[in-house]
């Protein structure tokens, strides 16, 4: 359990999850700051109140620096980043020595990011989960909505499930979409939402797919949690799909009641699994 008086340093990405700990943390009055990845987290959340400095992804060696500077004791990874361009890449030399440390080019992305929590943690930071600080944000099991899965969405689950953790445990990624036991694709580097995007164009006709959001099996707590949101609702209900199960106690929902109010609004379902083993 995180002791609330530690100071916390948050690495934002994009999204609204950064925003959403910002403002647990002003309102619990919990000492904190914020290193803002360019290009990737939202100027708009960064008022006067919130103590921040801007970095380039490839500058860690100042990010470390700031954090100590700071007096912060956890640290919290959050939000998404977006694929790096060469110019935001480009590492100072601490970032250097951790590239060629790890080898980075042979690690998929959950290697990586397990590697950079042993390498924060060697710096005398303790890193943190966003499931400690805030629990709520959790999904919860059974279903969130007022509209339930049919027997056909069921069992694309089912599949979806097998199959999400299949590529979970390759570390590809961590959705999959399903349309009457056909599926329509997996999620790699693009993200969910060109995933959803793209199978919207090759769905049959008939009920519509359904997504299957898992955390990967070896995927540790504190960092990439899968995450849904109302973006996920919008992106799900422009491609004619009709729900989505994402893993309860595993993956993030942003703005719960906003999530629910849409999904009901578009006739959509949200459902809280426990994948046990190798299936639901």
């Amino acid at each position: 359990m995180t002791v609330k008086n530690k100071k916390l340093g948050i690495i934002a990405g994009g999204g609204i999850l950064p925003k959403l700990l910002i403002e647990h943390c002003l309102k619990n009055k919990r000492d904190f700051f914020v290193i803002a990845i360019e290009n990737n987290a939202d100027k708009a959340i960064f008022a006067p109140n919130v103590p921040h400095k801007w970095i380039r992804i490839g500058q860690a060696g100042t990010g470390f620096k700031i954090f100590a500077e700071q007096n912060v004791e956890e640290v919290i990874m959050i939000g998404t980043i977006h694929r790096p361009t060469l110019a935001d890449l480009l590492p100072d030399l601490r970032t250097a020595a951790f590239f060629a440390k790890i080898g980075f080019k042979s690690l998929g992305d959950d290697g990586i990011l397990r590697a950079l929590v042993k390498e924060i943690e060697t710096e005398n930071f303790r890193v943190v989960g966003i499931h400690e600080v805030m629990p709520e944000l959790l999904v919860k099991t059974g279903l969130l909505t007022k509209h339930k899965p049919d027997k056909q969405a069921l069992a694309d689950i089912e599949r979806g499930t097998n199959v999400a953790l299949t590529i979970g445990k390759l570390d590809v990624g961590q959705s999959v979409i399903v349309q009457q036991g056909l599926v329509l694709g997996v999620e790699g580097i693009e993200g969910t939402d060109e995933l959803i995007k793209r199978c919207g164009t090759y769905q049959r006709s008939g009920v519509g797919g359904i997504l299957v959001k898992l955390r990967k099996p070896q995927q540790d707590m504190r960092i990439d949690l899968p995450t849904i949101g109302t973006k996920t609702i919008e992106a799900l209900h422009n491609a004619g799909m009709r729900g989505l199960a994402v893993h309860a106690g595993n993956a993030l929902i942003a703005d719960e009641s906003e999530v629910i109010k849409l999904a009901d609004k578009y006739g959509m379902f949200v459902l809280g699994i426990e994948p046990k083993g190798d299936a639901l």
